[in-house]
């Protein structure tokens, strides 16, 4: 019984090595071919004029490959986002964390887990069909579509991600500081606000920087109600074209160095993700070493 014990401990981490091991080398492999295939479009045009120009026309005669404009429309809409979902997400974390109890907190956290399971295209119907129509109302906007409908949508989908990792960031927050806040005639909110919250601020940070990947990676939702439209965004109601927008609505037709170019959008939306997940990393690092 017990030499087998052994096989099966031995078999098991073989399996979950020779998982680790698929896992990094499905990122090599990707890295290696997104490069392999963007970084050739710098023999045409260099790497300055392709980040910070707007002049996007691949097709035309010569080819112009600027998306400085793609760029500026993923920061609108990602920062729009984070400024309507942050508040919120917080205080919903907070409430969730704190204040809620019985059957309405297991009714909300049901809602908040049932956000983060719906696909990403019945937000972009969701977006089209219900929030456009009142953005033009309200603004006089021609279609309704642009940076703020986008964020709007993006707000709603990242909510589950910054609720979650606020809720259990609080949780995690050792008891003896809430003990000991309350008992120096501390309230409830004021031991929230002035211990829990800050002792939790990696984590909640965290989280924060995980909703801004998955606003500046998300590509349906965005394609179907930010107007989709090549030009450098000026406010919150004009038309735009993010990074992953752009690589979505021309892959079907490109050819030559116009497909290049946007394989070279994808190492640049790389490098973004690649920062973002690095920050994560180190701010969990960060709340592992204050909680020792």
């Amino acid at each position: 019984m017990k030499s087998s014990k052994s096989v099966l401990e031995v078999a098991v981490e073989k399996i979950l090595l020779i998982s680790a091991f698929i896992s990094v080398i499905s990122v090599v492999f990707i890295t290696v071919f997104i490069f392999k295939e963007g970084l050739p479009l710098f023999t045409r045009v260099s790497p300055l004029e392709f980040l910070f120009s707007s002049n996007w026309a691949p097709t035309a005669d010569p080819p112009q490959y600027g998306i400085l404009s793609f760029i500026m429309g993923s920061v609108w809409v990602t920062f729009g986002a984070l400024l309507l979902s942050v508040p919120i997400g917080l205080a919903v974390g907070i409430f969730m964390a704190e204040m809620a109890e019985g059957r309405f907190a297991q009714i909300l956290r049901s809602v908040v887990e049932l956000l983060a399971g719906i696909p990403s295209v019945i937000y972009g119907l969701f977006g089209y069909i219900a929030i456009s129509p009142v953005i033009r109302r309200l603004f006089d906007s021609p279609t309704g579509l642009g940076v703020l409908t986008a964020s709007i949508v993006l707000a709603i989908m990242t909510l589950p991600t910054i609720i979650n990792i606020t809720e259990v960031s609080l949780r995690a927050v050792p008891g003896e500081l809430k003990e000991g806040s309350l008992a120096l005639g501390a309230t409830h909110w004021m031991t929230i606000y002035r211990v829990m919250v800050p002792s939790a601020r990696s984590g909640i940070l965290a989280g924060i920087v995980l909703g801004m990947g998955r606003a500046i990676g998300e590509t349906m939702a965005v394609l179907m109600v930010a107007g989709n439209a090549v030009t450098m965004p000026r406010g919150p109601l004009s038309l735009t074209r993010t990074l992953t927008m752009n690589i979505a609505t021309d892959m079907k037709y490109a050819a030559d160095y116009h497909a290049v170019s946007l394989f070279t959008t994808g190492i640049v939306l790389f490098v973004f993700i690649l920062g973002i997940n690095s920050l994560v990393q180190y701010l969990m690092k960060k709340t592992v070493k204050e909680e020792m």
